[in-house]
């Protein structure tokens, strides 16, 4: 029981912050800072329950969270019982900067910065550590509505109340616990249904939680929850429901998974969105909640006593949780998939909205509707996060890598386009496998092609690391100088390294045949019937080198009717493209 006390201790601390107090940097080694200062003062036994404590007051110092109260306040301390060891002024008036999560005038709050270069809601985070903490756990829904939350010492007679000690699997949970399967679930809860329960069948060829898995068949009816898991909910099922209540449900909301700049990335202390429409689901917010669950998830099935939390946000923040290297940031969105499927998001989502409007008769979104509506938003909320968010490529914004200005005025491009152009940059030579050493190397690409030749900007549309990213080079929108004669036709993709005679690793070779063109062709970027090409096919050069280019004749969108150009031809211009990174691209 160690963990929670912490996430106590800092909920008193939180209520006694003064304003004006001085802060440092909002970078997600300051949180984790934060956390094993609370957790040496601690008492032992306390020692690992700290981080409740700094969500709590997210609820506690704001308006009060009905759901929350009633999924997670059952077991957990009274914040006042404890008496709070002190905390540096510094940290103390970081935990009161990132309790809580808004977008105000353009500026998001609540956010961090990461070492893998993705910003990071708090509050999302630590409701996820405090629902693993208590034990992955369904709950049942209230049978009727009810304006006030049933205590939180136990159920009222109006709910179903929380089953404290079971705990469901989710379909596809990375590394499930061998021992708790679909039968033990259905025989903890003998009354309920397959579906409140998250239970899908699954096949060899399907992996559980893909966002391919389609939610329901055409024409199913579906049974509405009664069940609902309260981990999944408490970070990411209500605040999806809520949002697309508000937006259309025949498109993708426009402010789903929106992205931002830091003022700078030294020691971060604003946030401004790209898109000053965004909704409160920005990529930081969803990388919060993705990272709340995946935790959540793994501390819910550790046994006792479980890791400091200090020591595991350190683990996931840095090269992978109890030494694995999957198990990391820079891979939420492969994970997320793994853990969350169309169909038991879409349930979750409902349930939520259903206990949410049981809880709150009087909430100004909720009244009135039918069961048929809430199914309804709950399944495009649900296809469209799993399809535009988890689907997607995580990709770092020009400004995160620290892009110069374009030198000039851009041409815009005439979309969508019909072909996508696969090249590797050969120098760098090395893979990139870190933000920084990715960064950095953008940086360099960018110079070499601005000032060395005289370009406006990086050749490249994206270019693709080793780290688990994305980087915008000229990005969607943008005419490139990747492959000369071809740039208005195609967007140009480049792999970080030399793949004369080596391969990319797996992910950054998925992200390119499969995931960035899908979404592409999904937003009306890229024409469905695409072709791909290597730069050798358009351009006398060897890039993107012989070990990749004969893997990129295997895969299905492959022209093979474009026969590659001899790099010989480029002797009569010079050296061979292969020599200087981007030599031939324009």
């Amino acid at each position: 029981m160690a963990a929670q006390g912490v996430l106590w201790v800092l909920l008193g601390l939180l209520l006694r912050l003064e304003p004006g107090t001085a802060t440092l940097p909002l970078v997600m080694d300051s949180v984790i800072q934060a956390l094993a200062e609370l957790e040496q003062k601690a008492p032992a036994t306390e020692a690992s329950h700290t981080a409740s404590a700094w969500l709590l007051t997210a609820q506690d110092s704001g308006p009060h969270d009905a759901l929350h109260h009633f999924l997670l306040e059952g077991r957990r301390l009274k914040a006042m019982e404890l008496d709070p060891p002190p905390l540096s002024p510094e940290l103390r008036g970081l935990a009161k900067e990132v309790a809580r999560h808004g977008v105000r005038d353009g500026q998001e709050h609540g956010v961090v910065l990461a070492p893998d270069g993705s910003t990071v809601a708090v509050q999302p985070l630590l409701a996820g550590l405090e629902a693993g903490l208590q034990g992955r756990r369904a709950v049942s829904l209230p049978l009727e509505s009810t304006a006030t939350p049933p205590d939180a010492r136990g159920p009222s007679p109006a709910a179903g109340g929380s089953v404290p000690d079971v705990r469901v699997p989710s379909p596809g949970c990375r590394d499930a616990s061998a021992d708790v399967t679909s039968t033990d679930a259905r025989a903890a809860f003998p009354n309920a249904r397959a579906a409140d329960l998250g239970i899908t069948a699954t096949s060899p060829d399907v992996r559980p939680g893909s966002p391919d898995v389609p939610a329901s068949s055409p024409g199913a009816k579906a049974e509405s929850p009664t069940i609902v898991d309260s981990l999944l909910v408490v970070t990411l099922a209500k605040d999806l429901g809520l949002t697309f209540l508000q937006g259309p449900q025949t498109q993708s909301h426009p402010g789903l998974g929106s992205e931002g700049c830091w003022d700078q990335l030294s020691a971060p202390r604003a946030f401004t969105l790209l898109d000053p429409q965004a909704s409160p689901l920005t990529t930081a917010f969803l990388n919060g909640a993705l990272d709340g669950a995946l935790l959540g998830d793994y501390l819910s099935r550790a046994s006792e006593p479980r890791p400091p939390l200090s020591r595991l946000l350190s683990q996931y923040y840095g090269a992978g949780v109890a030494g694995d290297p999957g198990f990391r940031s820079n891979f939420r969105r492969q994970n997320g998939g793994a853990l969350i499927s169309v169909p038991t998001l879409t349930q979750q989502v409902w349930g939520a909205l259903i206990l949410l409007q049981r809880l709150e008769p009087a909430h100004p979104q909720l009244q009135g509707l039918s069961p048929e509506q809430l199914v309804q938003v709950a399944t495009h909320a649900s296809t469209e996060f799993t399809e535009a968010f988890l689907g997607c490529p995580a990709i770092h914004p020009r400004c995160r890598w620290g892009a110069a200005p374009y030198q000039g005025r851009p041409t815009p491009l005439q979309l969508p386009l019909g072909f996508l152009y696969v090249h590797h940059t050969y120098v760098p030579a090395p893979p990139c496998t870190a933000f920084e050493h990715c960064a950095r190397n953008m940086r360099s690409m960018q110079r070499f092609h601005q000032d060395t030749r005289g370009w406006g900007d990086i050749g490249y549309s994206f270019v693709v690391g080793s780290d688990g990213y994305v980087y915008e080079g000229r990005g969607w929108h943008w005419v490139g100088a990747h492959t000369r004669g071809h740039n208005s036709r195609g967007f140009g993709v480049a792999f970080v390294g030399n793949y004369t005679a080596e391969l990319p690793t797996e992910t950054a070779l998925r992200t390119v045949r499969d995931v960035l063109p899908r979404c592409a062709v999904r937003a009306g970027l890229l024409r469905p019937s695409y072709r791909l090409l290597g730069h050798r096919q358009l351009v006398p050069t060897t890039c993107p080198g012989d070990a990749l280019f004969d893997l990129l004749r295997t895969w299905p969108r492959f022209d093979a009717n474009v026969k590659p150009r001899t790099a010989r031809r480029a002797s009569r211009r010079g050296p061979p493209a292969m020599i200087l990174p981007a030599t031939d691209l324009q």
